[in-house]
């Protein structure tokens, strides 16, 4: 006979980036930072909340993972007591999408607790009052119907979530453009190449702020014999 799992199972031993590790993704574009990795680390379907409002879509900080089974949100409660100042929560829900992975008492819990931000695989609820406790969220979209809050699940874990792994410890980078996961022991490397990226992107904007209309690249392309024109 299969034992009944406990409720929650905690891991306790996270890797967590250094303060200038951390420091070295605030403000960079989501972008930027997908680019710099070569277009990975992007969750799909994800978007923020408050998008055209006053709230302040934007996170960067270490990942503390929560897995809850679909409908339920006992780990993400959980989660609450091992929040370290600038973490953002990683509630997976294994995408389902039948009722709200989160509301605004929950993200309230989570501004107290010091969290930078709020990131689910399914929808969230009390849309008003997200904005107004101002903590930065990401999910599905909107439903608001309760989730349950019985277990079993996992605080600390790798979980999959949004197309990506995403262990506690590895950076997360959100915007309004959505969000990234750096994967920590890719850390150093990825600040090394976000450099190179944003030079190169602002010397582009610089050019198409003079006027560029056609990438030299293209135009040598369309130029070659790589074109066939009838």
């Amino acid at each position: 006979m299969i034992e009944e799992p406990p409720l929650i199972r905690i891991n306790t031993k996270r890797n967590r980036p250094t303060a200038e590790q951390i420091a070295a993704f605030q403000g960079v574009p989501t972008s930027f930072v997908c680019d710099a990795m070569d277009g990975k680390g992007a969750l799909a379907g994800l978007a923020p909340i408050g998008f055209g409002r006053d709230l302040n879509c934007v996170a960067a900080g270490p990942a503390l993972t929560a897995e809850n089974g679909p409908a339920d949100l006992l780990a993400t409660l959980c989660a609450i007591k091992f929040v370290e100042k600038g973490d953002v929560m990683i509630s997976s829900v294994a995408g389902h999408q039948g009722c709200a992975a989160a509301g605004d008492r929950v993200c309230g819990f989570f501004r107290n607790a010091g969290a930078a931000g709020f990131v689910t695989d399914g929808p969230m609820r009390d849309y008003a009052g997200i904005v107004d406790v101002g903590l930065p969220a990401w999910c599905t979209g909107l439903n608001p119907a309760s989730p349950f809050g019985k277990g079993p699940g996992t605080v600390g874990f790798p979980v999959q979530i949004a197309g990506q792994t995403v262990a506690s410890g590895d950076m997360i980078v959100a915007d309004r453009d959505g969000v990234v996961v750096v994967p920590f022991a890719n850390i150093d490397a990825v600040i090394e190449r976000l450099k190179a990226v944003t030079a190169a992107e602002m010397a582009l904007d610089a050019e198409v702020r003079d006027g560029l209309v056609i990438p030299p690249s293209i135009e040598a392309l369309l130029a070659s014999d790589q074109v066939s024109y009838e």
